[in-house]
């Protein structure tokens, strides 16, 4: 199994924007460091997120790693204009010595799609458009096409020329079939949000994945599937983690309620019984991973970047045991598949 730390730059508290972004990139810093296969960050274009423009934050952590994959998740095509987008991700791809991956999904939030003119009539359309397109991009030198969204192209070339021929791209899926149909159809991974629910409605999807993966025609063994997580807090004893989550956890519930959001888990013992939060010992974790595992059939997996209220020192001593205790077990027991190299393909 690989693993993926992931923020959505929450933004909640009294730092600055400058102090959270820089924080940002530190715990990019920090997730090489100890062993992360990859650092991921979300685009969202509302508050409370500070994650409108994920190039420029991945262009940072590129030139501050060396080793560590580089993710977007997700990039909003429902929103994007695909040339623009993809003129930001084929430079990014250079600067990063091919060590970016996409995760594109259509994106949440109303006032987002009110800042770009997308309707809920409208978006799944848009996203489908836009992939396709963008796909063509990153395949071909000159591109003729037409579509509802955007003006035509006529042999148009988009530059620069990708390292990576193709990128790879993963399907962000959280609640709809159209993600995962466009997803399978392409011969594309899939990665299940896996955070607000049980685990029952990701495992149908990723399911269905696999039924339309065949159906196109795809070899069953090639389908690649990633998984999130609510959240993450390791400690020696089970009693230890919760306690000390606790208080984390009480504060994203409380929050939740002031914005109007659903809690579907109301306590920590719900959420770590029903959903896919990690919080534990080191064996409670695996164990949790493995049985997930058989649902999802992932070989991917992502935790949260970001400390969430827990101090400094907790989040790295957390992140710390879960490379030495933790991801040892479960890549051994979940083999997974290799990323690409720079310049290879999917």
């Amino acid at each position: 199994m690989k693993f993926l730390a992931i923020t959505l730059i929450a933004h909640h508290d009294d730092r600055s924007p400058t102090e959270r972004l820089r924080e940002v990139v530190g715990h990019a810093v920090l997730a090489e460091e100890l062993g992360f296969d990859g650092f991921g960050v979300g685009e969202r274009h509302e508050r409370p997120f500070l994650s409108s423009s994920p190039p420029v934050v991945l262009s940072h952590i590129a030139a501050r790693t060396s080793r560590i994959r580089l993710f977007t998740a997700v990039t909003t095509l429902s929103l994007l204009d695909p040339v623009r987008a993809f003129e930001d991700y084929a430079t990014l791809d250079h600067l990063s010595g091919g060590r970016l991956e996409l995760i594109i999904g259509k994106g949440n939030g109303a006032a987002q799609a009110k800042l770009f003119g997308v309707t809920p009539e409208d978006q799944w359309e848009r996203n489908r458009e836009g992939y396709e397109l963008f796909r063509r991009l990153w395949r071909e030198d000159r591109v003729t096409w037409s579509g509802r969204f955007r003006p035509p192209l006529s042999e148009a070339e988009a530059l620069p020329r990708p390292l990576q021929r193709p990128i790879r791209v993963w399907h962000g899926s959280a609640t709809s079939r159209e993600s995962v149909d466009l997803a399978a159809r392409h011969g594309d991974p899939l990665f299940s949000a896996n955070v607000t629910h049980p685990v029952g409605p990701y495992a149908e999807l990723v399911e269905h994945y696999r039924e339309r993966w065949a159906h196109y025609g795809h070899d069953p063994a090639a389908a690649l599937v990633g998984a999130g997580s609510a959240g993450y807090y390791a400690a020696r004893t089970s009693q230890e983690a919760i306690a000390t989550y606790r208080p984390v956890f009480d504060a994203r519930v409380a929050l939740q309620r002031r914005l109007g959001l659903p809690v579907v888990f109301p306590t920590l013992e719900d959420a770590v019984r029903r959903g896919s939060i990690l919080v534990g010992s080191p064996q409670q974790i695996v164990d949790k991973v493995l049985r997930y595992h058989k649902r999802l059939g992932h070989e991917v997996m992502h935790l949260p970047a970001d400390a969430d209220g827990l101090t400094p020192g907790q989040h790295r001593d957390a992140l710390e045991l879960f490379q030495a205790e933790i991801a040892p077990v479960l890549r051994a027991e979940i083999p997974s598949r290799p990323f690409p190299g720079a310049g290879g393909t999917p």
